[in-house]
């Protein structure tokens, strides 16, 4: 392939992962980030230091682009109008210059998020949308941008993936391997029966392969992604601290007391953890995936306990790198506030 891959948030965490993946099959890759691309990889890509905001650097981007993969957005912790304006108009910004460009393909990663907080399980893709607060409705919206385009010839698969984890992640789960690093047991909200599923990042790139390379009227459609194979929060998460090898427990506590301290905590800045965190985190939440599994070939490689493993282990090989650091990014630590405080007592 002549034509380049355009990753859009290359230096996130969904980015390096994904570009990692597609240099392994081949591709060429410009990457197109307001964070600088750090990577071992710099030399293989062809990298862009912009903003999506910006028309005339995702102008620029797109020149001899044949697929626009969009990564980039500003994510739960992020001001609402960072978050409005780059995932809603950057998004815009990217589908108009792309269609301008003739591109081939523009996958969109959105989020399963858009669901909200629902009232049955699985969730499928027609689903009802209610996204919780600015990151979920801002999604919705983009999504809504997608679909726009779409009725005008483009090829646009939509992919709603589960929280991913793998290589590179941080941010809240940071929090949860440092704990278990340092023998300490963890709290969870609520008694930890619930089913949460996640997603190894491994898993999502194949997945966005796969909307890649199958025909267009097949992969031209929306998708939910997440791991197969998941069981309680209390018994994946425990696999961690089983895996740490201090013989400590996860730790249910009752939901709504924990919920309203946590309410309390984010408004006094106290607490990283934000509302869609803690509101989810004690209910079910798992989406069926039978649709990728039918459509696409979808086949995921890793349970939730496999992918959160992993992760740690990535976590243990990597703490040098970003001791010390910290910010509201899924690439660095997320700061624990108070809850440092709590770990004493776990």
């Amino acid at each position: 392939m002549h034509k380049h891959i355009l990753v859009t948030g290359g230096s996130g965490f969904l980015g390096i992962n994904l570009i990692r993946f597609l240099l392994k099959k081949g591709f060429k890759i410009r990457s197109l980030d307001i964070v600088p691309f750090d990577y071992p990889e710099k030399d293989s890509i062809e990298w862009i230091e912009g903003d999506i905001r910006d028309v005339h650097v995702v102008n620029n981007a797109m020149k001899d682009i044949a697929m626009v993969i969009h990564t980039a957005a500003a994510l739960p912790l992020y001001k609402p109008k960072d978050i409005y304006s780059t995932d809603i108009e950057g998004t815009k910004n990217l589908l108009e210059a792309a269609f301008n460009h003739s591109v081939d393909r523009f996958i969109h990663v959105s989020s399963t998020a858009v669901y909200g907080i629902p009232d049955h399980h699985p969730l499928r893709e027609n689903d009802r949308l209610d996204g919780v607060g600015p990151y979920g409705k801002a999604k919705i919206e983009a999504e809504h941008v997608c679909l726009e385009y779409r009725a005008r010839g483009m090829c646009i698969p939509i992919v709603r993936p589960k929280s991913f984890i793998g290589p590179e992640r941080l941010g809240v789960f940071a929090l949860f391997y440092d704990w278990a690093k340092d023998g300490h047991g963890f709290p969870m909200i609520g008694n930890g029966n619930n089913r949460y599923q996640l997603l190894d990042v491994e898993d999502l790139c194949e997945a966005i392969h796969l909307c890649m390379t199958k025909d267009k009227e097949t992969v031209n459609n929306t998708f939910n992604i997440g791991a197969k194979e998941f069981t309680t929060m209390r018994e994946d998460y425990q696999a961690v601290l089983d895996e740490a090898g201090f013989g400590k427990k996860i730790k249910g506590f009752p939901a709504g007391p924990m919920i309203w301290i946590l309410r309390v905590l984010e408004f006094l800045h106290l607490s990283p953890l934000y509302k869609w965190v803690y509101e989810t985190a004690s209910k079910d939440s798992f989406v069926s995936i039978e649709k990728a599994e039918k459509q696409l070939g979808f086949k995921p490689k890793y349970s939730n306990k496999q992918a959160l493993v992993r992760n740690y282990h990535w976590y243990l090989d990597n703490l040098d790198k970003f001791s010390g650091k910290s910010g509201i990014s899924h690439r660095v630590p997320w700061k624990q506030g108070i809850l440092k405080v709590a770990k004493k007592f776990f």
